[in-house]
């Protein structure tokens, strides 16, 4: 019967445990998609405002560049601008992106952790067993 409790005992441990590492995935999970929506909100909202602020500034350039000679140099030299800002911009992202933060860091850790632990206990002790641990029949 000690056989029976012991391994019930373990099994109830282990699917505790899962059970911890589950629920600690799920808040990661929705922290992460709260994270993405918020940040797919503000990039949209800002290149909305952004985009309305670039036209309108180069409407502005156009027209006073207009009556002279020089409104096609004018007009080159923003578009070069915008070109060099937009490849800035989609480097900055791209580096994000590659050598952003690992998702669901915390849930790998403590997976990591478990494996740690688990490794530990396959491996034979170099620390004697107590003699009220040992089976009865090698008790000194």
């Amino acid at each position: 019967m000690a056989l029976r409790q012991a391994a019930g005992g373990l099994a109830a441990t282990f699917l505790s445990i899962l059970r911890t590492r589950f629920e600690l995935f799920a808040l990661e999970a929705a922290e992460q998609k709260s994270n993405v929506i918020a940040l797919l909100g503000m990039a949209f909202g800002a290149l909305i405002f952004l985009t309305l602020a670039l036209l309108v500034f180069t409407a502005m350039i156009a027209v006073y560049f207009w009556p002279t000679d020089d409104r096609y140099l004018a007009l080159a030299i923003l578009a070069f601008v915008y070109f060099a800002v937009g490849l800035g911009l989609l480097v900055a992202v791209r580096s994000r992106l590659v050598h952003g933060p690992t998702p669901f860091a915390a849930t790998l850790d403590e997976l990591r952790r478990d494996i740690e632990l688990v490794d530990r206990l396959k491996e034979p002790s170099s620390h004697p067993v107590p003699p009220e641990w040992a089976p009865p029949g090698d008790r000194k």
